[in-house]
């Protein structure tokens, strides 16, 4: 059929990697420790442990959530760890830091644990253009995972990628 439209891309060893469809749907909520303090700095014990017991938890049921304190208070690292405490049975994982930390954390963590076998000796587009927002230290990360793996990494779309690394074959 002459003027046949024919996607070469398709038809190419090519494979895009995109970060978006490794995107976990889980809520991400955060849990500021500010809210316990006293005078917003100080953080009384009893207190505290108190008001712990007294949240309802479920409300963090397989969500990924970040701990951060949004004054500037001191405090004692076991302040994180009970709240971890209270987390660790309904929440899908529990980090420290504020809702980009939490994002970066998530990449991280699925980026090092990825299973990259099916794109060794290919030629690699890590995917740009995403609906969600993807931190840059995941294509940072992706990066390095995927050079142990891939012929060659660009970044982008098919039709203007920017070539990043091509890996160099000793004779």
């Amino acid at each position: 059929m002459e003027g046949e439209i024919i996607n070469k891309v398709a038809n190419s060893s090519l494979k895009i990697f995109d970060l978006e469809e490794i995107y976990p749907s889980n809520p991400r909520l955060e849990v500021d420790i500010a809210q316990w303090l006293y005078q917003g700095f100080v953080l009384r014990e009893k207190d505290f442990r108190e008001a712990l017991k007294q949240v309802d938890w479920s409300v963090y049921k397989d969500a990924f959530v970040g701990l951060y304190c949004s004054t500037d208070a001191i405090l004692p690292g076991w302040a994180y760890m009970l709240l971890t405490s209270y987390l660790q049975p309904v929440a899908k994982r529990v980090f420290l830091g504020d809702k980009d930390h939490l994002e970066k954390s998530i990449y991280q963590e699925l980026l090092l644990t990825l299973d990259y076998s099916s794109y060794i000796d290919l030629p690699v587009i890590i995917k740009g253009c995403s609906k969600k927002e993807i931190p840059e230290e995941a294509y940072v990360l992706a990066t390095q995972q995927m050079m142990n793996y891939a012929r060659s990494i660009m970044f982008g779309e098919a039709c203007s990628a920017v070539p990043i690394f091509k890996k160099t074959f000793k004779k």
